[in-house]
């Protein structure tokens, strides 16, 4: 019972933690990446679509993103949702393609953007926090419910703050990482 508990918690860390990596990389670094425009929201007739299921991305330069719409038709709408994103970014387009050329970040920029990597991993240590906190929560209901021992929810709550421990220290990682990325001139 405490096995399938801690199984949970473990499963939810993991999803929280790969919740942060694919948020962080969609903050841009001095590089192009597909990952910046991928999870843009497109107005595609009517209906929000991510720019991923409209279009393919290449890197023809090292600051420079090529999105290729499966559709020439919907050219204009991509447009759009890149400049009305919060990308900073504009586009120009030769009727078959678009092309995004990043300008380089300025200090200033990249202090901001690290700012930005701090507050997203904190948001992903509260959220493996509270999957402790509710791991813990059901623990105790199990010792109340006389299903398990005293002694089995003290090493069940010291197993789930070992494993929050082993996933903030991974966030931490995860953030450092991307801070380097952004800093690196």
């Amino acid at each position: 019972m405490i096995k399938e508990a801690l199984k949970e918690a473990e499963s939810r860390m993991k999803i929280s933690l790969q919740a942060l990596e694919d948020d962080l990389a969609g903050i841009r670094t001095g590089r192009a990446t597909p990952a910046l425009v991928e999870r843009l929201s497109v107005e595609y007739y009517g209906v929000p679509t991510q720019l991923q299921q409209l279009a393919t991305f290449s890197i023809p330069e090292p600051r420079q993103i090529l999105i290729k719409p499966f559709d020439a038709s919907s050219i204009r709408d991509i447009e759009r949702a890149i400049q009305s994103s919060d990308l900073g970014l504009t586009p120009s387009n030769d009727g078959k393609s678009i092309r995004l050329t990043l300008p380089p970040l300025t200090q200033e920029r990249r202090l901001e953007l690290v700012k930005v990597v701090s507050h997203r991993v904190e948001e992903g240590r509260v959220a493996v926090r509270n999957i402790r906190r509710d791991t813990i929560k059901d623990l105790r209901e199990f010792e109340e419910e006389k299903l398990i021992s005293e002694d089995d929810l003290k090493r069940g709550e010291e197993d789930a703050q070992k494993l929050t421990d082993n996933y903030v220290e991974e966030m931490n990682k995860v953030g450092e990482k991307k801070e380097e990325e952004i800093l690196e001139v």
